[in-house]
C-alpha cells in the first residue's frame, strides 16, 4: 500500500499499545521501537516498524519526514477539562494566598458561581474565541483530544450555549472534543436551602441536552457543601437511564465516598480523588474504574496530591489530566501535569506517559480510535524534541514539542500551530 506520509529515523517510538487499560506493574511497561518508522494513509496508521522497511510504500505523492532520531509518542489526551467558560478569577488569587479555602470562596458566591455569571453574560462568539485560544495552546503542547465539560451555566440556556460552542469547535479545530454535561457543578445561591428543586431542574435539562445530542457523558461534583453522595447517586442513575456514560468528581477535598460510588455505578472514571479512601480505591480496581488524577490542581491549590502509588499498587488504572479551568487550575499545559505526575504523584515516566495516552483514551471511551500507535488507529502523534521519555519529565516547565500531527496532518511546527483556520 502506498502511504500518504512516512515518518522515518525515529530514535524511539513509544507505541503505548495495550489490550486494555494499563494497571499495576503493567503501567510501567511501554513498547519502545528503536530506529523506527510509521506510515500513514487516509489519516490512519497503516504500518509501524524499524529500520528502513518502508521503501515499498513510497509513491510519487508520498511525503517522507525525517524525525532526526527524536522521540515519537501518541497524541496526548486531556480527559478532564472545563474548556468553555467566560472570564477569569485572578481576583480570588490573593484570597487563596491568604489561605481562604476553595469551598469558603464558593460559599461567598465566588469560585464556580462567579464563572457562572461571567459565562452567562458572554456571547457565543466570545466563548468560542476564548476556548479556541486555549485549544491552540493545548495543541502546541501535544494534546490532540480533549474532554470538555459544561457546568458554568447551572441553567439550561447557558449549559446549551457552552455545549454548542464545544460542538462547533469540534468541527472547526484540529483537536477532537468529547462532550460532558456537568449541570451538577455547584448549587446556585437561590437553591441553597432547596437542593431537591435544583436537582429536579438538572434532570429536566439533562433530558433536553440528550435530545439535542450535545453531550455523551454526565458528570457530578460530589463534594462537601456541593452534592452529597446520595444526591450524586440519584443524578447519575437518572443520567444512565437517559443514555449518558458516567463520570464523577470524587473525593477531591473531603473523603465522602465518591470513589465507592463510582464503583457502585460503574462510572468510566472517577476524577480528582485526593481524599479517596483505601476501600474506595479497592472498589475502583475491582470494577475497573479509571482514576483520573489532576495534579496541577493540587499544585495550584497547595493541597496534597492523590495517592497514585497506592492506586497503582492496588490495581487501579490511572490517567492524568490538566483539569484546565479558571479557578483551581488556570493552565492548559498538560506537559506540566505530566511532570507533576512524577514530582508530585511519584509515578515513573513510563507510567505518566501511559496515563495521558492509552489510559486517558479509556476515560473518554475512545480506546479503539486513539491512545496508542497501532495499525488502524487515528494517526495522532507527537514528535518531541527529546530522545527519551525520561527527559520530558526531568526538564520541567517548558514545551518539548517539535511537531504535532493530527490525523496524519501537520498541525504544530516549531511549537506553533500551523493548521488552516
Amino acid at each position: 500500500m502506498i502511504a500518504d506520509l512516512i515518518i522515518k529515523n525515529i530514535g524511539k517510538l513509544a507505541t503505548c499499545k495495550s489490550n486494555g487499560t494499563k494497571s499495576g506493574k503493567d503501567m510501567n511497561n511501554i513498547e519502545i521501537i528503536e530506529n523506527a518508522y510509521i506510515s500513514i494513509k487516509d489519516g490512519k496508521f497503516i504500518s509501524i516498524g524499524s529500520k528502513d522497511d518502508y521503501y515499498n510504500m513510497i509513491g510519487e505523492k508520498t511525503e517522507v519526514v525525517d524525525a532526526n532520531g527524536l522521540l515519537v509518542t501518541p497524541g496526548l489526551i486531556d480527559s478532564h477539562t472545563h474548556l468553555v467558560h467566560g472570564g477569569s478569577r485572578e481576583n480570588e488569587f490573593y484570597k487563596k494566598l491568604l489561605g481562604v479555602s476553595y469551598i469558603d470562596i464558593l460559599k461567598q458566591g465566588g469560585g464556580i458561581l462567579s464563572t457562572v455569571n461571567a459565562t452567562k453574560i458572554s456571547t457565543k462568539d466570545e466563548l468560542y474565541n476564548k476556548a479556541k485560544k486555549s485549544l491552540d495552546r493545548m495543541l502546541e503542547f501535544g494534546v490532540t483530544t480533549v474532554e470538555s465539560k459544561s457546568g458554568y451555566g447551572l441553567e439550561l440556556d447557558t449549559e446549551i450555549k457552552q455545549l454548542e460552542v464545544a460542538k462547533e469547535l469540534n468541527h472547526n479545530h484540529p483537536i477532537d472534543l468529547v462532550h460532558t454535561y456537568l449541570g451538577a457543578h455547584a448549587i446556585p445561591l437561590e437553591y441553597r436551602e432547596n437542593h431537591d428543586e435544583f436537582i429536579s431542574k438538572i434532570l429536566e435539562d439533562m433530558n433536553k441536552i440528550k435530545e439535542l445530542d450535545l453531550a455523551e457523558f454526565c458528570d457530578v461534583f460530589c463534594e462537601d457543601s456541593v452534592f452529597s453522595v446520595e444526591e450524586s447517586e440519584f443524578i447519575l442513575k437518572k443520567a444512565k437511564d437517559c443514555g449518558y456514560k458516567l463520570k464523577i468528581h470524587a473525593d477531591e477535598i473531603v473523603s465522602l465516598g465518591g470513589a465507592e460510588l463510582s464503583a457502585k455505578l460503574g462510572c468510566i472514571s472517577a476524577d480528582h480523588l485526593m481524599a479517596a479512601s483505601e476501600d474506595g480505591i479497592k472498589m475502583m480496581a475491582k470494577e475497573n474504574v479509571v482514576a483520573n488524577i489532576l495534579p496541577s490542581t493540587s499544585f495550584n491549590l497547595n493541597k496534597s496530591y492523590a495517592n497514585a502509588r497506592k492506586m497503582i499498587d492496588l490495581g487501579v488504572s490511572v490517567a492524568i489530566s490538566s483539569d484546565y479551568n479558571p479557578g483551581s487550575c488556570p493552565s492548559e499545559n498538560l506537559q506540566f501535569a505530566m511532570q507533576l505526575g512524577c514530582l508530585g504523584l511519584k509515578m515513573t515516566p513510563n507510567e505518566v506517559l501511559n496515563a495521558v495516552t492509552i489510559n486517558a483514551s479509556y476515560c473518554i471511551d475512545r480506546q479503539y480510535e486513539i491512545g496508542s500507535i497501532e495499525v488502524g488507529k487515528k494517526a495522532d502523534f507527537v514528535i518531541f524534541d527529546s530522545t527519551n521519555i525520561e527527559y520530558l519529565m526531568y526538564h520541567f516547565g517548558i514545551n518539548h514539542v517539535d511537531r504535532v500531527y493530527k490525523g496524519g496532518k501537520l498541525v504544530v511546527k516549531d511549537k506553533h500551530v500551523c493548521y488552516n483556520n
